[in-house]
C-alpha cells in the first residue's frame, strides 16, 4: 500500500524473529511498496539472519536493537513510521506495551496492530456455557489472579491497557488474539505453539480457523507419519471452549486448511531438523 502521497510506506515490526513476526516481515517486503524497521535484541545474532536473507531485505528491512523496557530504543524504531505491527508477545506484557503505543503516538503513526493472545479471551468462568467465544468476551481479571494464572493476567492487563491508552490518546488502534500459531518455520528456533506439535510427535479479532480435539490430530499424524511414536493418552475436556471468528472472515481472513497447515508445520520441522 503506497501512502496518499505516493510514496512507499515504512512499518514497523516488533519481536521481527519470531515466527509470526518472520512472516509478517517477508510478507510486507514481498508487497514491493513497505520500508520495514524489525526490532529485534540483538541485529548480529544468527537466528535473526533469516531475516535479511529475506527477498527485498538488502534493500527495505532495517532492524534496530531494542528493549521493550527501554522507551529510547523503541521510540528510535518507531520513528518516521507509518504503521506500527506489536508482535513482540514475550515482552513483559503491559510496560512493554504501554511503550510502545507512547512511542506510537509520539511517532504520529497512522494505525497500530496489537497481537495479542486469545488466553485473554477464553478465562472466563461467567461466559454462557456452550456460547462461541467471540470479540465480547474477555478474560476475568480476578478470576486470573485467584487462580495464579499469571499469563493471561499479562495478556489480559496488556490489552485491557493498549485500549485505554488508544481511547485516550485517539490512537487507531486494532488487535488480534491468535490461538494455537503453527506452519512452516522461517525463523531457526521454534516457536512455542510448535513446541505442541513437536511433543505430540515426540478493533479486536479473535483469530482461531479450526477447533480439532487431540484424538483426532493425533490420528492424522500417525496416518502421515507412522514411523513416530505418538501420544496416545488423552484426557478429553467435556467443556472444550470454541471460537467465533466470523468477524475477521468479514475482513476478507481466508483460513487454510487445517490439515495442509499441520502436513506443512511437519515437514519444516522435519526440514529444519528439530524432528528427526
Amino acid at each position: 500500500m503506497l501512502g496518499g502521497d505516493g510514496r512507499t510506506k515504512t512499518v514497523c515490526v516488533t519481536g521481527a524473529g519470531g515466527f509470526v513476526a518472520s512472516w509478517l516481515v517477508k510478507l510486507l517486503l514481498s508487497r514491493g511498496c513497505y520500508t520495514v524497521h524489525g526490532t529485534v535484541r540483538d541485529p548480529g545474532d544468527a537466528k535473526n539472519a533469516h531475516l535479511m536473507s529475506l527477498d527485498g531485505a538488502a534493500e527495505r528491512l532495517r532492524l534496530f536493537k531494542a528493549d521493550l523496557l527501554d522507551y529510547g530504543s523503541v521510540a528510535a524504531a518507531i520513528a518516521g513510521c507509518d504503521d506500527v505491527f506489536h508482535v513482540d508477545i514475550l515482552a513483559p506484557a503491559v510496560t512493554g506495551t504501554t511503550n510502545v503505543l507512547k512511542a506510537c503516538s509520539e511517532a504520529k503513526v497512522g494505525r497500530v496492530v496489537v497481537v495479542s493472545s486469545v488466553s485473554a479471551a477464553m478465562v472466563n468462568p461467567n461466559w454462557p456455557e456452550g456460547k462461541a467465544i467471540d470479540e465480547d468476551c474477555w478474560s476475568d481479571v480476578d478470576y486470573c489472579r485467584a487462580t495464579k494464572n499469571w499469563y493471561t493476567l499479562g495478556k489480559t492487563l496488556a490489552e485491557i491497557e493498549a485500549f485505554d491508552y488508544a481511547k485516550s490518546s485517539g490512537l487507531d488502534l486494532v488487535t488480534l488474539c491468535p490461538s494455537l500459531v503453527i506452519g512452516p518455520l522461517l525463523q531457526p528456533t521454534v516457536n512455542a505453539s510448535s513446541t505442541v506439535i513437536l511433543g505430540w510427535v515426540s478493533g479486536r479479532y479473535i483469530c482461531s480457523s479450526h477447533a480439532r480435539r487431540m484424538p483426532h490430530i493425533i490420528d492424522l499424524l500417525k496416518s502421515w507419519y507412522p514411523g513416530y511414536k505418538f501420544a496416545d493418552k488423552f484426557v478429553e475436556v467435556s467443556d472444550e471452549p470454541q471460537f467465533n471468528s466470523g468477524k475477521l472472515e468479514k475482513l476478507g481472513w481466508k483460513i487454510k486448511p487445517f490439515e495442509e497447515t499441520l502436513r506443512d508445520s511437519v515437514e519444516s520441522y522435519r526440514a529444519a531438523g528439530v524432528l528427526d
